[in-house]
């Protein structure tokens, strides 16, 4: 599934974290979204809450090999859903490829965990589906890094540039591609401080894994990325 984390609004869950999607253990596929935080630490125990979340509206389908982050603009929060693959629809089905796969639509879902709406934007920069590409968010901005379009079999080498303005009215989403993205699928990031991260591993071919890390820093919201 895609996960990340997410600033409660009450103090007891300043902290929660965001499920989203994924395949179940019947190799089906998910379309649901959970809530999870800490209730409680007890002698070293810690004890979760996770519930499910109800979408109306624009609800993503199930997918897996996608990214969920959570953009703060404004004084409020969203989730932003992007990418991932899912089943072909089940008229298209044959017995030989009952299970196939599809890269899903390029479209922005933005989620409001208060009230469980879900909208889709479609935004011209994006014109393939990707997977397994990498996702940081920032206050009002989440960047997209590499990923695999199963449609055309390559990891290009994007670097976009996702921002959610969040007004009294309805929100503003706008895309950016920027210059000297990685091609990279299926990789690790982790987050060293508060304007460093590092991708490690994944896939730059079908077959070739990537033996190069890369350092990601940002700064007065330039961003760049080396080889480490």
């Amino acid at each position: 599934p895609a996960t990340c984390t997410f600033k409660g609004g009450l103090e007891s869950e300043k902290q929660q974290y965001i499920i989203h999607g994924g395949k179940t253990p019947n190799n089906e596929l998910s379309d649901k979204i959970y809530v999870m935080s800490v209730v409680c630490k007890n002698n070293k125990k810690v004890t979760f809450r996770c519930t499910e979340k109800d979408l109306v509206g624009d609800v993503p389908e199930a997918r897996y090999g996608h990214s969920i982050d959570v953009v703060y603009s404004r004084g409020k929060s969203m989730g932003v859903v992007f990418g991932g693959r899912s089943y072909i629809p089940s008229a298209q089905r044959i017995t030989e490829k009952w299970n196939s796969v599809a890269d899903c639509l390029p479209h922005i879902f933005l989620v409001d965990f208060e009230f469980g709406c879900s909208t889709s934007y479609i935004l011209p920069e994006l014109q393939d589906g990707l997977s397994f590409h990498v996702s940081i968010a920032r206050n009002d901005t989440i960047y997209i890094l590499g990923g695999h379009s199963l449609a055309n079999n390559v990891r290009p080498a994007n670097l976009y540039r996702i921002r959610v303005d969040l007004p009294l009215g309805s929100p503003a989403v706008n895309c950016t591609v920027l210059p000297r993205g990685i091609s990279v699928s299926s990789a690790i990031l982790t987050q060293t401080n508060n304007d460093e991260f590092v991708i490690v591993g994944g896939y730059q071919l079908e077959n070739q894994k990537r033996m190069v890390c890369n350092i990601i820093s940002f700064e007065d919201n330039k961003i760049e990325i080396r080889e480490m």
